[in-house]
């Protein structure tokens, strides 16, 4: 009789949950096609750039980045780099030392106080802000790689949009093996996902990897007063205080120009850890919409495991199983199909059908295992 009554309304709400995603994932896709890359507008583009790199331990990478920042197309009396050092432990200081003394860009190391805090990145940022010289803050990561025109498609967004945040792509690079792929294709997912919300006016998702802002609306907004406490966020939290002061001021640069490589994780211990730290900050959002969204991602991914669940125990017929995975997965696929080809990884859509299996599990995982408030970040312990 229980279970009777349980499948009456169950089941019914596991149709409804896939019905809803594929409207939703189609909603996505048609908000990613409305993106148009911005226009170059003459005479306009010229503002002043602070690049912003918070750096712990990246000797073995930022002389790459910094390579290639000196052979930005972007002039270089109109932009600055602040590395922001925190405490490094190897030769990343001295490393980027010597080549700010054998280069003429502005390159600045800047070394963090020894002194605990809840977010390393926040604080970094805000140290940088008070010594930058730009009118734009852009911000990226000490393992990433851009391209020769990555500020000057920036600035151009900026110019053609006024807007107050830009928010650009990121994926990894290089992708060899099958974790690789399977992370450049969870990866895709979030940018698309943020790409399509702000071009919807609902800004949510975003990575600080890739993020321009202006300064003025930095201060404006009060930085990350309220939010400072939490570990992770530099990046979201910013966004939506920008977007609640400034409706309509965030954009998505869609333009392969601005894309910017990261690495991939090729340790479990380091995925969990930034993936724990991502999803912790869900709980903590001011604005209805991205809290939201996450608790209803976390529904749907829910939904396909129980409908695994009932299958299995012959509580749910194998036509009823494979139609709600058809109403979750074919939408996916159009969509993420649609993001890959964009970043210029067409050879890792292969690999959507086999991320479709295992997302559920991880998104309910990371949606559980963020509740324990303990997070690691480069060796340290963050509360």
């Amino acid at each position: 009789m229980i279970e009777q009554y349980l499948l009456s309304w169950l089941v019914p709400t596991l149709w409804l949950l896939a019905a809803s995603y594929a409207v939703f994932t189609l909603l996505l896709l048609f908000f990613w096609s409305k993106i148009k890359t911005p226009a170059h507008v003459p005479g306009e583009n010229n503002a002043t750039i602070s690049v912003v790199i918070p750096v712990r331990n990246e000797a073995a990478n930022i002389l790459l980045l910094l390579q290639d920042l000196v052979s930005q197309t972007f002039p270089h009396e109109r932009f600055q780099v602040l590395v922001m050092n925190d405490n490094s432990t190897d030769e990343t200081a001295a490393l980027v030392e010597e080549f700010a003394r054998k280069n003429r860009l502005d390159i600045q190391l800047i070394n963090l106080p020894d002194t605990p805090t809840t977010s390393p990145k926040k604080r970094a940022i805000e140290t940088a802000i008070s010594n930058a010289t730009g009118s734009l803050i852009v911000t990226t990561d000490g393992d990433c790689r851009v391209g020769p025109d990555w500020l000057n498609a920036i600035s151009t967004c900026h110019a053609s949009t006024n807007a107050k945040l830009v928010s650009s792509p990121v994926t990894f690079a290089p992708a060899n093996s099958l974790t690789d792929h399977l992370q450049v294709v969870e990866f895709s997912s979030l940018i698309g996902s943020g790409a399509s919300a702000i071009e919807a006016g609902f800004p949510s998702l975003c990575n600080g990897a890739n993020l321009a802002y202006e300064k003025q609306a930095f201060i404006d907004v009060g930085g990350y007063d309220g939010v400072r406490h939490i570990a992770s966020g530099d990046d979201e939290f910013l966004m939506h205080k920008i977007a609640a002061r400034f409706p309509g001021s965030v954009h998505f640069l869609k333009d392969q120009r601005a894309i910017v490589n990261t690495q991939p994780h090729y340790r479990w211990k380091d995925f969990f850890r930034q993936r724990k730290r991502w999803a912790s900050k869900w709980k903590h959002y001011q604005t209805a919409t991205p809290l939201v969204l996450a608790l209803y991602v976390f529904s749907c991914n829910l939904s396909v495991i129980l409908a695994g669940i009932l299958w299995a125990f012959g509580m749910l017929e194998t036509t009823s199983l494979l139609g709600i995975l058809a109403l979750k997965n074919i939408p996916e696929w159009l969509f993420l199909g649609s993001i890959l080809t964009f970043l210029g990884k067409s050879r890792s859509i292969v690999f959507i059908p086999i991320t479709q299996i295992i997302y559920p599990f991880y998104v309910c995982f990371f949606g559980l295992a963020a509740q324990k408030p303990t997070y690691n970040w480069k060796g340290r312990k963050l509360v």
